[in-house]
Parts: C-alpha cells; structure tokens; sequence
C-alpha cells in the first residue's frame, strides 16, 4: 500500500473516530449547555421583572387583583407573583409540575421572594422542559451540520495538502526507481523541492547511483581487458601445444598430457570467449534489428544438440505454434540464449528424461518454455543459479557462464526470463516476450 494511501486512510479514520466521539457525547453536552442557558434566561428575566417593580411599583403587575400570573400563547411560559406569607426567603430553582387552564406542564422554574413596602412577596419565572429540549435538539443539529462541513473541508485540505506534500518522494520513486533500468545512463537532474528530506533522499539515491554505476564500469572493462589479454597467451600456448603434438620425436607417454593440457586449455578458451561475449553484450555492441521466426530456430538448435540428446536418450517433444514472429531482436543472441538453455537442460537431465518446448500467447504478450526432468535446482539457489560460476550443490559442480550468458541476453534485449524448479523433479525456464517484440 502506498504511503499516500495510508495516511488518507489514517486521516479519514482519524477524524471519522473523533467525530463519533464528539456526536457520542453531544447530546450530553448539548443538554447542559442548554439547561444552563435556561437558567441564565430566568435570572435575566427575574432582573426584568424586579427592575420594573422598581419604576412603577407592584400596582404595576397587580393592577387591583390579589395575584399576578401570565404564560405565552404556546405555554412555554410563564410568570407568576403573589403575596408571600412565610418569614424566611426563598430563592432556588427546580423543576416541577404546574396546572396551566387545566394542562399539567413540567417547568424548568426559578423561585424568588422579596419585599416591598414591608410585604413580601413570591415570584416564580417557568419555562417549559419540552421547549428547552426542542432547543437543544435543533442545537444538536445545527452542531452536527455545521461540523460535519467542516470536517469534511478540514479533511479535502489534509489530503490534497499530503497529496503536494508528497510530491517530491512520487517524482523521486517514479525518476530513481520505477522508470530507471541498470545501468543508469540518464543524467542526474536534482530534485526541486522546499522539504530537505526530500532532497537529502535524493542526493543519496543519486550518489548510490552513481556509485554503483561506476563500479559495473570498472567491472565490465577488468572484463573486457582481461579476457583479451588472456585471449593471447592461451591461443599462443594452444599453437604450441598442437605443435608439440603433432612432432615424431614426441615420447608416447607425453602424448597423453598433452592432450589434457589441450582439453584444459579449451574450457579456459571456451570461458574466455563467455566473458568477451558477455563484455559486448553488457556494453551493447549488438544490435537489436533482426526479425527471427521462433519455431524454426528452436528447431536448428535441437538439431545441434540432436547428439548430447541422443547420448543420454532423452525424449524431445517440441509443441511451438508456427506463426510467432519475433522483432527487434538480435538472432545471434537469441539462438545462444536458446541454445544454453536447451544445453543446460540437457546437461542436468536424466538418462531417459524428457525436455518438453512449448509456448502460448496471453494479452498480447508470448511466453516460451523450456521444461526438463532432471536434478531440478533447491529454492534457496533459484535467484542464484544466473550468477557467474555459482555451484550447483546437488551435482557439485558450477552452474559456469551459460546461464550467466542467458540472463546477459535476455536483459539486453528486453525479454523476461524466470525459473520454476523444485529438487529432483525438473526445472522450467519461462522466456516472457512483451508485446513490443510481436509488433513492427
């Protein structure tokens, strides 16, 4: 999963969780604020009522009547004053029942006696329990809304601000790893960015890069010199060797090692040329021009094996569809890369075992495969068995340059090439052809 991802899916959860919580706890929240604001309206109310008792004395409320009471159209309401009777004060605020024409409410009631002119006198100040929590109801509400645009306006920003902000670490995988093929030839271009991280990230990956650029350098050319510095001294004592053979004063038990010297001095030939012709390949001497049909080729190659094949009388059965044409492609490299792949599955095959060839196209693209029944190779070795002179521990003895040669191969001319295998049951190597090798 990419980081991008993560954190939208931690942003999104993020405020998703305390956005529960906060509509968890707001009708508990929403219920107090609401009482409490009740309470201040009815202080501010009995302030009110007082003050105007003050201006135009307690006539003003009474007007000749014994008692004062008065509620709003709805009963949400009400206000009540009457003379007060007992000695001690009284100011508090409860919620209780009244009786209004014949309706018994409940009441949200603040109780409040004073005096005036020596007589005291009851005030009660009531607002309904149902209006007080309609209020607060419509004040959920308006909260949620209001905090669920907000949220999502604060999430939009959060994730189009990581989005921009992680820009630089998607142009630095796009550039430095997903787009880049070793060896790296692209010029370095650095990073343009405000975030150092970004751009330390960068210049290291770079200087890896680099690093590691040079050193490939420095290999394909100890390569290259060495093995055409070796080339010589071996052909020369080749020649001579031959000679010495081929002189009549040459003692017949000399004969003998001098032919295991020649043997010796062909394999160290045969790997010399494996390095020269990895060395060009890695430094693209070849071109990729050729137009090579698939069939016939595995065919003039099984034909050249024909007697390895016929030695440990092994069974081939070649099932390859006769239309699969192969473009830009170099067919010199191409018949080696099948050549040591038959080879090597020859090689390691058991007496009376099979090498099967068959191919398939799928979504446009072509797979070619190669399958035996020899040792097979252990799963630990898989992503070994392409390195130069890795042993192989089931026959103890390298694996030498042939694969090496085939992985070279395949790289260069942009072909796929994986193994499936599993000890003492066979080993198949699957070529995978894009769809730009099927197309002009």
């Amino acid at each position: 999963m990419r980081l991008h991802t993560k954190l939208t899916l931690f942003t999104v959860a993020a405020t998703i969780a305390v956005l529960g919580l906060f509509v968890w706890q707001l009708p508990r929240l929403m219920q107090k604020i609401a009482s409490d604001n009740t309470n201040k309206n009815l202080h501010q109310q009995r302030e009110k009522v007082l003050k105007a008792i003050g201006q135009n004395g307690i006539g003003y409320y009474f007007q000749g009547d014994s008692a004062y009471g008065s509620y709003s159209m709805l009963k949400d309401e009400y206000i009540s004053l009457e003379p007060y009777t007992e000695t001690a004060d009284l100011t508090k605020l409860q919620t209780a029942q009244r009786i209004i024409d014949g309706d018994t409410i409940n009441y949200r009631i603040l109780i409040d006696t004073f005096a005036v002119n020596h007589q005291a006198y009851l005030l009660e100040i009531g607002k309904k329990i149902t209006s007080i929590q309609e209020d607060s109801v419509a004040l959920q509400r308006a909260t949620i809304g209001v905090l669920v645009v907000l949220t999502l306006i604060m999430a939009f920003i959060q994730l189009f601000y990581t989005r921009y902000l992680l820009q630089p670490l998607g142009r630095i995988i796009r550039t430095r790893l997903i787009k880049t093929k070793f060896p790296f030839r692209e010029p370095h271009r650095p990073l343009v960015t405000s975030t150092y991280d970004f751009k330390y990230l960068d210049q290291s990956i770079s200087q890896l890069m680099q690093q590691v650029n040079h050193a490939f350098e420095k290999e394909k050319e100890f390569t290259s010199n060495a093995s055409h510095e070796l080339m010589t001294p071996i052909s020369i004592m080749q020649s001579k060797i031959e000679n010495m053979m081929t002189d009549p004063e040459l003692p017949a038990n000399a004969i003998p090692k001098l032919e295991d010297t020649m043997r010796i001095m062909k394999r160290l030939k045969k790997i010399v040329n494996a390095l020269l012709l990895i060395s060009r390949i890695e430094n693209e001497q070849y071109d990729r021009n050729d137009i090579v049909a698939v069939k016939p080729m595995i065919r003039e190659v099984l034909e050249e094996l024909q007697h390895r094949a016929d030695e440990k009388a092994l069974t081939v059965e070649e099932s390859l569809t006769n239309e699969t044409i192969l473009y830009h492609v170099n067919k010199d490299l191409l018949f080696q890369l099948f050549y040591n792949l038959i080879h090597n599955a020859i090689r390691y095959n058991r007496p009376n075992g099979r090498i099967t060839i068959s191919d398939r196209h799928a979504n446009g693209d072509y797979y070619l495969y190669i399958e035996d029944t020899g040792i097979g190779i252990e799963e630990s070795q898989h992503e070994r068995i392409f390195d130069r002179f890795k042993k192989n521990t089931a026959q103890r003895e390298g694996f030498g340059l042939g694969l090496s040669i085939v992985k070279s191969i395949a790289d260069y001319q942009r072909i796929s090439i994986t193994v499936d295998s599993e000890k003492e049951r066979g080993s198949r190597f699957e070529l995978h052809f894009s769809a730009s090798h099927l197309a002009q």
